[in-house]
């Protein structure tokens, strides 16, 4: 996004966009609420979207909700359509890196590149610097032999078996019989069992009636949800080097989305005259530790959701957090909430035991956390 952006607004420079396989975007579904951004923001990307919808829906045990919210998910093949068209000989598919410095880079076979900057792109790095659950998930694009009469995404379907840990069911309408249906779990480990979560939706779609009459696609990914962790520590093991998304830690803390955050990171690139390494990290990371102090109050919440009380009763929270106010909610998702949202969100009866809640918000990871639970 930062090199199609810079292409459009700044052509002079000269930009190569280097991709290890054969299409940017790999196979994976991009998604945002309307409240994550601005009306300006909404209009340049809008090339990318690939569906929206004015609602969305939510449901649990006890709990069902329609929320009047605008949703939109950008599809890895519009994304690469439109991005590799506008880029041109400025992008370079198939052509995997050996090692990188903040100037220069080694392909697999042998050349390398120079250059005034070099921005790593390659998602998230392995670091004992952050302590992490994740968000596992695995969905299937389906075409059904009859309309499936939903109107709206459903982003949390949590009227599921939830299998040890926090899981619900997400879908997304694209016409009346094109549906995908993604099998999704907050669990504490990256282990993942493909052929169970591929047997949850078959019986998902079972339960709704729907037959399949096609399988068009399936994608799967794990996304960092973050407990705590050393800022500084990070960003002094990346040794100058500028990284932009994932790798950047520029992602939501709690829902792992990182679409918005990186529409934030590539208008402030855009607006840059010097485009050195130095700058570049200097700006990134600067952009980083404002939402790392941001999203503190977070990954409090994530230490709550993932160590207090059973994994299998995570469901709870989120039935919680989806009876209080649309605002809330929108504040929630765009990762800006205000003082009186917080003490809203920690007021009344909490739905884990007070005192695992309380030893939840103060446990301290040997390795991870310590830098963390000094500012909490």
């Amino acid at each position: 996004m930062i090199a199609w952006r810079l292409r459009t607004l700044r052509p002079a420079l000269r930009i190569l966009l280097l991709e290890a396989s054969g299409g940017i975007g790999g196979n994976h579904t991009g998604s945002f609420h309307d409240g994550d951004l601005s009306d300006a923001q909404r209009t340049w990307l809008a090339p990318l979207v690939s569906a929206q919808w004015p609602r969305y829906d939510v449901v649990f045990p006890d709990h069902a909700r329609t929320m009047d919210s605008g949703y939109a998910s950008v599809m890895s093949h519009d994304f690469a359509r439109v991005i590799e068209a506008a880029l041109g000989p400025a992008l370079r598919l198939d052509t995997p890196v050996d090692t990188l410095t903040p100037t220069s880079v080694t392909l697999a076979g042998g050349e390398t590149l120079h250059a005034h900057a070099v921005i790593d792109g390659r998602g998230v790095r392995a670091t004992p610097r952050l302590a992490l659950g994740y968000q596992t998930f695995l969905g299937q694009e389906l075409r059904l032999d009859a309309p499936h009469g939903l109107t709206a995404p459903i982003i949390m379907d949590a009227r599921v078996a939830q299998q040890g840990g926090y899981r619900f069911v997400y879908v997304l309408p694209f016409d009346e019989r094109r549906l995908l249906i993604e099998d999704t779990h907050y669990v504490d480990g990256t282990e993942w069992e493909p052929e169970r979560l591929r047997a949850n939706i078959a019986d998902y779609v079972a339960s709704h009636g729907w037959r399949v009459a096609e399988l068009l696609r399936e994608e799967h990914g794990s996304l960092p949800i973050v407990l705590a962790g050393d800022f500084d520590a990070y960003w002094k093991d990346l040794a100058g080097q500028p990284c932009a998304g994932l790798r950047a830690g520029l992602f939501h803390s709690t829902t792992g989305y990182s679409l918005p955050h990186a529409v934030r990171l590539v208008e402030r690139v855009a607006t840059f005259s010097d485009f050195s390494a130095p700058r570049l990290f200097d700006a990134i990371r600067d952009e980083a530790r404002s939402e790392w102090r941001r999203q503190r109050f977070f990954r409090l919440l994530n230490r709550m959701l993932f160590l207090a009380g059973s994994p299998d009763a995570r469901w709870r929270v989120m039935q919680r957090f989806y009876r209080l106010p649309a605002p809330l909610i929108t504040h929630f998702y765009a990762g800006r909430l205000r003082l009186r949202d917080k003490l809203r969100l920690l007021s009344g009866k909490p739905p884990v035991p007070v005192r695992a809640a309380i030893a939840a918000a103060c446990k301290i990871h040997p390795h991870q956390i310590r830098s963390e639970m000094q500012n909490d």
